[in-house]
This record gives structure tokens, sequence and C-alpha cells, in this order.
């Protein structure tokens, strides 16, 4: 499936859609700092490694094949500026496994963007991709993404413990994950 048509996902305060160039500087913003990449087991990304991210997401997936990825850039309706990004990972096209994931700049962080997004994405996922399971992958440390897995009625399936090391520290995480008939049996406009 192309996911052309798709994109730009719009939701009330947000539009995700595919990075540009022309979001570096944006995208260096959040992903320059310590505390973000802290929670993605790497350290802060140079503006050239920026770069290089975006330009290897320039087209959308077809969504056949694993580790297809969807990396979208999120706006806030109106405005050009990129606070944050959501990506969906194919981590099983026979199984129609995904895994979801986002990161934003702290500045916009407790006004519900990243919820709304994630659950953009979500319905994405499930309605158009065929998604069977949705999972999230996070260090335990990160609160915030373990309430906004809650929040999209995904259960915590797993703690690993001391599975990923960062440089020194040693991190653990938890997987929350959902299937498809349960978050589709809560939403209002399910059918």
């Amino acid at each position: 499936m192309v996911l052309t048509d798709a994109l730009p996902l719009v939701t009330e305060r947000l539009v995700l859609r595919p990075f540009t160039l022309d979001d570096v500087e944006d995208m260096h913003a959040y992903q320059g700092l310590s505390g973000v990449a802290r929670y993605l087991y790497r350290p802060p990304r140079t503006r050239e490694e920026c770069a290089a991210v975006i330009a290897g997401s320039s087209a959308p997936p077809d969504w056949r094949t694993d580790d297809d990825r969807l990396l979208l850039a999120v706006t806030r309706a109106g405005e050009p500026r990129v606070i944050g990004e959501t990506v969906l990972k194919c981590a099983s096209a026979h199984a129609r496994q995904t895994e979801i994931g986002w990161a934003f700049h702290p500045d916009y962080g407790n006004q519900g963007y990243a919820t709304e997004a994630a659950r953009a994405l979500a319905a994405l996922a499930f309605d158009t991709l065929g998604t069977h399971r949705l999972f999230a992958r996070l260090d335990v440390e990160n609160t915030a993404s373990s309430r906004l897995c809650e929040r999209l009625g995904m259960r915590r399936e797993a703690h690993l413990v001391d599975n990923d090391l960062d440089g020194e520290r040693w991190g653990s995480e938890y997987v929350y994950a959902a299937l498809a008939h349960e978050l589709r049996r809560g939403r209002p406009d399910a059918g």
C-alpha cells in the first residue's frame, strides 16, 4: 500500500506530514538535546545526522516489507515549525506487527500534542495499514511515554531488565501493546 494518499494526517491542532530538508534545524532543536536522546539509547544527533535521517525518510514506504518506516514531522496547524516527530515501523509484515514511537521538543510537553499525534498515527496503523498489533518500547524512566501509552489504551506487556546499553548506562524497557480490535472497540467512530 502506498501511503501518499493518507498523508498528511490532520488532527484538531496538529498536522503530521513527511519531513523535508527545510526541517533539519527544527529536528535538531530536539534531537540534539541529551534529555531527548537519553530515552532513545543513543547520543544526541548532530545537524548532519538529522539531515541524513530526513533524506532517508523522504518517500513514504509501501508497507510490505519488514523494517519499512514512516517518519512524520509534527507541526501545529497553521505553523510551519516542527515540534516533534512520530514514527511507525513495520516490525513484521506477515504478522502485521507495527511499532509506534514519538519524540517531541520539551518546550511542547504537557500540552497533549504527543497524545494527539500518537492517536492519529495509531488510527493510521490500524485503519489504513491493517496493523493487527501495535506496540511501543520505551525506557522505564520515561514516565511521560508510559502515561501516553496508557492514554492510548495500550497495556504493559513486558518489563525488559537491563536490555540495552547506552554508553556506560544499562537501560530497562517496558513494552506496551494493543490489538486492533481492542482499540477500535473503544473509539466512538469504530465500525
